[in-house]
């Protein structure tokens, strides 16, 4: 299969007009699967009501089937269509947070969405992106879209057109390159069928933002553990956002690390480091990239993905990250960092 790339300008006038994104969507309503930019990360995107249409994006990911896909719309008129009910805290999250990076957790309708879409189960995932490129492609196609990060399953979510094509080239009907995607994790997804709404994966909207709207919030026991049942939203239960060579989270002084480098150095093997534009040149290693500044997550959390796969162009041996603090961002930080690292962990105090 040809992978047919289309260029949009994001600022360029009425883009539900525009003719790329109208033969973009065509593919959509005839159930192929093309990738575009949300304010998150590049989504692959199918009708999310077509089997045909979702067994695509599994076969072109090597998805589990057991991982439940999120289901973006454009305008709060299509949620009725798709959902039972809207409680009132999930009512209250979407006025203040969508179009945005939050996905909320309802109880599907029956028999409108693709089994495939909800992996059996009877909730749903469904957000509304901020991306001018996103909402226009789903208007013009008409559809609810159900949209996984356009990446293999397992690798780091691409927040560029080049990062999709590095994975799906040939593999996707097209790919709408509006340039790099603005946060660079995924969308926080909150659970809102329960009578105390649970976090089940951390993103772009922060628990503590959230609170400041509903109150007190659970968090899924999932995030600190490895999930074996089916789950309930994508993230929760499989390694992700992994790069070629294994990743260990470090727990210690940057003089730790560094003898933890030299070890693996002495034995001969290439040594990678995830660290920030703060200490990237405090380590003797073959490869430091930094993913951002420390004094400002939201820059680490945009290039944290982009830092992943670029090691995979080092051909290092081993990837040696820092960590940070597990608040605010810093907590959808460290999920990925964990699910990259397959939670493989080194401590210099235990």
């Amino acid at each position: 299969m040809k992978t047919i790339k289309w260029n949009v300008d994001n600022n360029v006038g009425n883009l539900e007009n525009n003719p790329q994104i109208v033969d973009a969507a065509s593919f959509l309503k005839h159930d192929e699967v093309i990738a575009f930019p949300t304010e998150t990360v590049y989504g692959l995107g199918a009708n999310a009501t077509s089997d045909a249409a979702i067994s695509k994006v599994y076969e072109a990911k090597g998805r589990p089937s057991d991982n439940p896909l999120i289901v973006h719309i454009a305008e709060f008129s299509q949620l009725d269509q798709l959902v039972l009910d809207v409680p009132e805290n999930a009512r209250k999250l979407m006025e203040n947070f969508w179009p945005g990076p939050l996905t909320i957790i309802f109880k599907a309708r029956p028999n409108v969405l693709s089994q495939k879409v909800t992996a059996g189960l009877d909730t749903v995932g469904i957000r509304m992106p901020d991306h001018p490129l996103a909402i226009s492609l789903i208007k013009c196609a008409g559809l609810p879209i159900a949209a996984p990060s356009a990446n293999q399953s397992g690798k780091p979510s691409p927040t560029t057109a080049r990062h999709v094509l590095e994975d799906l080239d040939g593999s996707i009907a097209g790919v709408l390159d509006g340039g790099e995607t603005g946060i660079g994790v995924e969308s926080t997804v909150v659970d809102c069928t329960e009578e105390v709404p649970v976090i089940l994966r951390p993103g772009g909207v922060t628990k503590e933002a959230m609170e400041e709207i509903i109150g007190n919030l659970k968090l899924d026991p999932a995030l600190h553990e490895n999930v074996t049942s089916k789950p309930k939203a994508p993230g929760m239960k499989y390694t992700h956002y992994a790069p070629n060579a294994p990743v260990y989270l470090v727990d210690g002084t940057q003089a730790f690390i560094q003898q933890l480098i030299n070890q693996k150095q002495n034995e001969g093997m290439t040594v990678g480091v995830i660290a920030t534009e703060e200490t990237e040149k405090l380590y003797n290693a073959d490869f430091v990239l930094a993913c951002g500044s420390r004094n400002d997550l939201l820059t680490v959390a945009n290039k944290l993905y982009d830092t992943l796969r670029a090691f995979n162009s080092k051909n290092v041996d081993i990837i040696y990250s820092e960590i940070f603090p597990p608040s605010g961002v810093g907590f959808a930080i460290m999920n990925r960092l964990e699910k990259a690292a397959g939670h493989k962990w080194i401590y210099e105090n235990k």
